[in-house]
């Protein structure tokens, strides 16, 4: 059911005042999508596979049983990257590649930076 002339007038007031009070939250809220935590985890889990991968490689001439931790984390990541992939499905995969294509690297890999920046900057005295 689409919303009336006056609904969307308030709909618009409410998201103008929120871009005024409070910006940095207006951008997560826009750039949060139902995806959002899955794509992050699945970032989470392929690096992790990766680093199993590395301790594998590099610990299978030392000890077995590092080897053998390396694998179990290679393991652990696998079935982690499994279940978010669930979670994304297909819709959410083909959003997730869509806008890693408009996006630059720096965007496909999170705005960590300018969060940080952000939580660092000290509020400024009226």
């Amino acid at each position: 059911m689409p919303l009336s002339e006056d609904e969307q007038r308030i709909l618009s007031e409410i998201e103008q005042q929120l871009y005024q009070t409070d910006p940095a939250l207006a951008r997560d809220i826009a750039d949060t999508t139902v995806y959002t935590d899955a794509t992050r985890n699945l970032k989470w889990s392929v690096l992790g596979f990766i680093v199993g991968l590395v301790v594998l490689i590099f610990t299978l001439g030392i000890s077995f049983l590092l080897a053998f931790g390396g694998f179990l984390i290679m393991l652990v990541s696998a079935l982690a990257a499994e279940r978010n992939g669930r979670h994304l499905g297909k819709v959410g995969v083909q959003q997730m590649t869509q806008s890693q294509k408009t996006a630059g690297l720096r965007d496909a890999l999170g705005s960590t930076g300018s969060r940080l920046k952000d939580r660092m900057r000290r509020p400024e005295d009226d």
